[in-house]
């Protein structure tokens, strides 16, 4: 069976079981880049019954928000139904910059407390397709990168949109409530350009002039050129970040929690060069979450 009937297969059994679980069609997680544009393309040629679902994380590139609103209004007229979940906190609405005041330490590789909040949320108790790939970024499982903010290790959870060389193409999620299909799991990096070409794929500009991925401006996951790329293309966002930074500092004082940082700015070249041990840091969040 060629990759595109096995993707067809795997989105049709998540159609099924969507509708015996949940009485409700497949729910496919959009994020603007390349992999979630080839899932939708795929769910649409395979004519499953789905919806498409959009978390917001408040730190996209412009141009991926553009993208992102024109491909909802072109499936919408398409009569497919779009979603756009807002992040949101201890009950309230959050972006990145109001978050990182209030978990008062900086997002890392191995503690990207961000994702959890603006990525995660949305699809609880519905079966949701997502277009992670094992080949998208096998380091990623050795970095041990954890899903929720328990203070106990062994608890810990990795991910639902890590690329882990683990992952299956059918997953339960206990924690989130959602069963999860992950049809091109197994797809390489020439299967996903050799499907754009042939279906003639609009993808995200930032791709043609470069970008190598698309995501979160500034992500800890990416490497350092990466990300001064990024922020020399946006510096709002870099400002941002610094004012996000100086306000985390204020409440770190205000909670009794002095450190060596004295600006926003500090914090901001310490978190770029990642000169730092990300474990000392995690150690030190888990033990004040207790």
């Amino acid at each position: 069976m060629d990759i595109e009937k096995m993707a067809f297969e795997r989105l049709r059994l998540g159609a099924e079981t969507s509708k015996r679980m949940y009485n409700a069609p497949l729910l496919l997680c959009y994020s603007g880049g390349k992999d979630s544009d080839v899932l939708l393309q795929l769910a649409i040629n395979s004519g499953i019954d789905f919806e498409v679902l959009h978390n917001h994380t408040t730190i996209d590139a412009p141009e991926t928000v553009y993208h992102i609103r024109n491909t909802f209004k072109k499936l919408e007229l398409q009569g497919i139904k779009c979603t756009i979940e807002k992040p949101t906190y201890k009950g309230e609405r959050v972006t990145m910059w109001s978050l990182i005041p209030q978990v008062m330490l900086p997002p890392t590789r191995l503690m990207r407390y961000c994702c959890s909040v603006l990525k995660e949320k949305g699809g609880r108790n519905r079966a949701i397709a997502t277009g992670v790939r094992r080949a998208e970024s096998r380091s990623r499982s050795k970095r041990g990168i954890f899903e929720d903010l328990n203070n106990n290790k062994a608890k810990k959870i990795v991910l639902n949109n890590d690329n882990d060389d683990k992952r299956r193409w059918y997953e339960r999620c206990e924690k989130q409530a959602k069963t999860l299909v992950n049809p091109i799991v197994d797809w390489q990096d020439e299967d996903v350009k050799n499907y754009v070409q042939s279906e003639k794929i609009e993808l995200n500009p930032l791709y043609c002039e470069g970008f190598k991925r698309v995501g979160c401006v500034g992500c800890p996951l990416t490497n350092k050129k990466n990300r001064y790329t990024e922020f020399r293309r946006y510096p709002t966002y870099e400002k941002a970040y610094i004012q996000a930074f100086d306000r985390m500092l204020k409440t770190r004082k205000a909670n009794g929690k002095e450190g060596t940082w004295q600006t926003g700015y500090d914090v901001f070249r310490w978190w770029l060069e990642e000169d730092f041990n990300q474990y000392e840091i995690g150690e030190e969040f888990y033990q004040n979450e207790e």
